[in-house]
């Protein structure tokens, strides 16, 4: 099995310039935890990456108001990939190796055109390998600074 057998395709993109408030509407309106941020929608290259948990973190908790930043002010970088080829056993150890819950997925021209999650991971493993690569990413967890 490979990743494009298991990815969420065209996963809805957020460009740096993109407010908190309208990244926030996408994870509402998509049920998602995780955006990819493109350098622009034409081209879909990702730059980064914004998650729930980074709009949490990096401004409520330090009490900052979020209401006036920008998606680059607090995404994830570097960003992190995999692509459609890629075996269903790479990306769980790519999971594991970053300690990362999500990868966007690039095609041959480096453009986003999916997404993967733990969940996508659940549906298509074994109970057990499942697991371990939840794991695997929550081992240390709390002390990651790229936690997706």
């Amino acid at each position: 099995m490979q990743v494009k057998d298991i990815m969420t395709s065209n996963p809805a993109c957020a460009v740096p310039e993109s407010s908190l408030i309208e990244v926030a509407r996408m994870m509402l309106d998509y049920d998602c935890g995780e955006i990819p941020v493109v350098e622009n929608q034409e081209t879909k290259v990702p730059v980064g990456v914004i998650t729930d948990r980074d709009i949490v973190c990096r401004t409520i908790a330090k009490g900052v108001d979020p209401m006036d930043l920008n998606v680059e002010e607090i995404m994830s970088t570097p960003v992190v990939t995999a692509t459609p080829d890629m075996s269903f056993e790479d990306c769980c150890n790519l999971l594991e190796e970053k300690q990362i819950r999500r990868v966007p997925v690039v095609d041959e021209n480096g453009a986003c055109c999916g997404i993967v999650a733990l969940a996508d991971i659940a549906k298509y493993s074994t109970k057990e390998a499942a697991g371990e690569t939840v794991q695997e990413i929550s081992t240390e967890i709390g002390a990651a600074s790229n936690v997706r």
